[in-house]
């Protein structure tokens, strides 16, 4: 959930960190870079799914869970703190990721045979659906639209955060997990949350352009479009597996 990073101070870090030659950010080489860490994202997941499959024992890709996690947030970090170094940490990143997502898809596949499909065509009908609002002008990312969109993300991670902590004393937030009407509410607001970051993420590659951003820039979006599509696949499969659970639990 890290779009309320992209923001100008990153161009203002960039502008300071970053020595160029004259090449300035450009539409298409974000894109061919967003594609490039899709890749990542999907040979690494694709290599531990496989792996999982083979044994359909947990231990086997809980290291590379763990090490995904742990690298990713490493590598997240190193990104937004030092947008230079973009073009280096956010392609680890998404191979690290990867990896993380590769086995927790296969834990959800194994309970939900289909889900994890369903969840990437969701995932990135969202992603054109949310594009074509973009660029349609359905959607426009003003100022106030920014503020709610930054403020509600930072709510949710907060409530993230509390609930991990609680986690470490045998307790929760109930409706954050559980299924039912609520649960199943909640995580269709957390989707939509998730879905207008997009939106931001849309603005801040047009404004990089407009602004002349460098070049180098493109990595730190194509990162953001990353976080923000990891973040809400996440969300959709959770979301799917509430409504199997309320499915079974009226039958």
């Amino acid at each position: 959930m890290a779009n309320p990073l992209l923001n100008d101070k990153a161009f203002q870090r960039a502008d300071r960190l970053v020595q160029t030659s004259g090449e300035v950010m450009s539409v298409e080489g974000t894109i061919n870079k967003t594609a490039f860490l899709l890749l990542l994202v999907a040979g690494g997941a694709t290599w531990v799914w496989t792996r999982y499959f083979q044994t359909l024992d947990p231990a086997t890709v809980m290291p590379y869970l763990v090490a995904g996690l742990i690298g990713g947030l490493g590598a997240a970090l190193v990104t937004i703190f030092l947008p230079a170094w973009a073009r280096i940490s956010a392609p680890v990143y998404a191979a690290a990721q990867g990896l993380a997502l590769g086995a927790i898809s296969a834990f959800y596949e194994q309970q939900l045979h289909g889900i994890v499909l369903q969840a990437i065509g969701l995932t990135f009908g969202v992603l054109a659906v949310m594009l074509l609002a973009y660029r349609s002008g359905l959607i426009k990312v003003t100022d106030k639209f920014r503020m709610i969109v930054v403020a509600a993300t930072g709510a949710i991670a907060l409530l993230y955060l509390v609930s991990i902590v609680m986690s470490f004393f045998g307790t929760s937030i109930p409706f954050i997990h559980q299924g039912g009407t609520f649960g199943i509410v909640f995580s269709l607001v957390v989707v939509g949350i998730a879905a207008m970051n997009l939106a931001l993420d849309f603005d801040f590659i047009q404004r990089g352009v407009e602004h002349g951003a460098p070049k180098p820039m493109e990595w730190y979006a194509a990162f953001g479009v990353m976080v923000t599509l990891i973040w809400l696949y996440l969300e959709i499969l959770r979301l799917l597996e509430q409504f199997a659970a309320q499915l079974q639990h009226q039958r």
